[in-house]
């Protein structure tokens, strides 16, 4: 065990608080066991408290400790796709503690893919809740710095795992209700899940559990941020313009326009570099000091599925003043 990790763990079993990298965002991690150390998680974040986490799990052996009943269709995505960006939504066992589930009778939970997590997990031998580890309905954290700059030291430890390698959350898979559905779209599509599952899961239902990043404004930046389809992203920067205003743009294609009032950042044309790169581009751009963000909206298609609901979700959140 490494001391980085060894201390790590010291820190999460005397109750602190130790953000982490996994495969898609940073956590900001807790003992899931402990209410006083997941009461901190929402303190720092500023996060409602009827709002469910995501227990980080060292293995899917770990699966019956957390829950009951728990469907063969658990077994078979965990044995799919964990270590992996897939949280399954199942009924909590009696012990659980409210905080961590919202006061629901489901829990999240999954087994994250980066070694760094692992390493951790395995070490601290329990379940970790970790929301992502910035401040509530924020831009999410993709590397140690993202999380220093947005909590300070909030965080008693940050364990720096460098850039993580998928870049949004987790697909979030709900099997507490009998039949399989998708609550939060990711990269693990719902084709990949069908082929799994026998059946393509269906998204979104109005009676499923609150889950972790559901809510309509999320993901956010402080710059007002608009979705434009291709065919009119030009019109909107050359609008921008005759209005003498600053604008950040990111778009799959390079800048048509050399204006120093144009500040564009050109975003990959494949779906899952461009989910890696995604929170990191906003960053960058809602620290330019533009009056608005115009990103180019994504083909609507499965593969681009979540990447869409997460520009969504951060223009409905964006332009809000600092909490």
């Amino acid at each position: 065990m490494s001391a980085d990790i060894e201390k790590a763990v010291a820190l999460l079993r005397q109750g602190e608080l130790v953000a982490f990298p996994t495969e898609t965002v940073y956590g900001l991690g807790a003992d899931a066991a402990n209410p006083e150390a997941v009461a901190k998680i929402f303190a720092a974040k500023g996060r409602p408290a009827d709002h469910p986490l995501i227990v980080h799990l060292p293995g899917d052996d770990h699966l019956e400790r957390w829950a009951r009943d728990i469907p063969p269709a658990a077994y078979e995505l965990a044995e799919a796709f964990w270590p992996g960006p897939l949280t399954l939504i199942l009924k909590r066992r009696p012990g659980v503690i409210d905080a961590v589930t919202g006061g629901q009778d489901t829990v999240g939970l999954r087994v994250p893919g980066h070694p760094l997590a692992l390493e951790l997990l395995r070490a601290f031998g329990g379940g970790v809740a970790a929301p992502s580890a910035n401040r509530f309905g924020r831009i999410s954290p993709t590397t140690a710095q993202h999380v220093r700059d947005d909590l300070g030291d909030a965080a008693a430890m940050v364990l720096d795992g460098g850039s993580c390698l998928v870049g949004i959350e987790s697909t979030i898979v709900d099997l507490s209700a009998g039949k399989s559905r998708i609550l939060r779209p990711g990269m693990i599509s719902a084709a990949e899940l069908g082929r799994v599952l026998g059946r393509t899961p269906p998204i979104g239902s109005s009676a499923a559990p609150r889950v972790a990043g559901s809510l309509d404004a999320h993901y956010a930046p402080r710059t007002p941020l608009a979705l434009a389809q291709p065919d009119v992203l030009i019109f909107a920067v050359r609008d921008a313009l005759a209005r003498n205003e600053r604008l950040a743009v990111l778009a799959p294609i390079a800048c048509p326009i050399t204006d120093e009032r144009i500040i564009w950042r050109q975003a990959p044309s494949e779906p899952a570099a461009f989910a890696h790169e995604l929170y990191a581009s906003l960053r960058w751009l809602d620290a330019a000091g533009c009056t608005r963000i115009v990103v180019q909206k994504p083909p609507a298609s499965d593969s681009w599925n979540a990447i869409i609901d997460r520009l969504q979700r951060a223009a409905a959140g964006s332009g809000t003043s600092p909490e």
